[in-house]
């Protein structure tokens, strides 16, 4: 079974691009599913439905979910292989630009929404750095010039990656993202990989719910010492 991994910011047309790519893969007799993953509530799921994807839903919570994923990405594969999909594709919530849910040796997609700015590149972070594949969504509601400045500032940020504009309604660009899926290997095993990169810490007092917020020690990263 092939898995990508897909991450962006919120409401940057991840759900958009995904649809595009699946209907094209389609086109080559691949069973397709989709992880989807979403922080507060989500209905994303009931649209892969609709479009006859098979679909997985979690919703984090409370639970950064960078970390919800990488405890959980076994149990999808799992789910994946159970329902004998020749493609999973994961999706992530909407990120931070500090998240990083991409896994070594696992293709890697980065959706990023021009209308982000064009300063969004260089903000972005670990998911944009490690990418693979960038699709870069809303192109046709900025000018030109604005394009051509955010193409730069993306190869700044990761000159080995694939770019292209994608439109999420009409679906022009989408047949190099799937092209790109289809040619990437088959994943037998999800046991002991890694991730591409850390992710945010999430060893603080107000990881563990304080509220009260000033400068005080237990802000910072919480360091065991077995001395004491």
């Amino acid at each position: 079974m092939k898995i990508i991994t897909f991450a962006g910011s919120h409401a940057c047309g991840k759900t958009s691009v995904i649809l595009k790519a699946c209907e094209l893969i389609g086109n080559y007799d691949k069973k397709v599913g989709v992880m989807k993953l979403d922080c507060i509530s989500s209905g994303d799921d009931v649209t892969y439905k609709n479009n006859c994807i098979s679909v997985l839903k979690y919703i984090s919570g409370n639970i950064c979910p960078d970390h919800f994923f990488a405890s959980h990405i076994e149990e999808a594969f799992e789910w994946g292989l159970e329902n004998q999909l020749d493609v999973l594709i994961t999706e992530s919530a909407g990120l931070c630009g500090r998240c990083a849910p991409h896994l070594r040796d696992i293709p890697a997609v980065c959706v990023l929404d021009c209308l982000a700015g064009i300063t969004a590149p260089s903000k972005t972070g670990p998911m944009l750095f490690f990418a693979d594949f960038i699709a870069v969504t809303k192109g046709d509601l900025v000018s030109p010039a604005e394009r051509e400045v955010f193409l730069r500032n993306i190869h700044y940020a990761n000159s080995h990656a694939k770019v292209t504009f994608i439109n999420g309604l009409s679906g022009q660009g989408a047949s190099r993202l799937s092209n790109f899926i289809i040619a990437s290997q088959e994943i037998y095993s999800i046991k002991d990989k890694y991730l591409r990169f850390t992710m945010p810490a999430a060893s603080c007092n107000f990881c563990a719910g304080q509220t009260w917020v000033g400068n005080n020690e237990g802000a910072g990263r919480v360091k065991w010492n077995s001395n004491e």
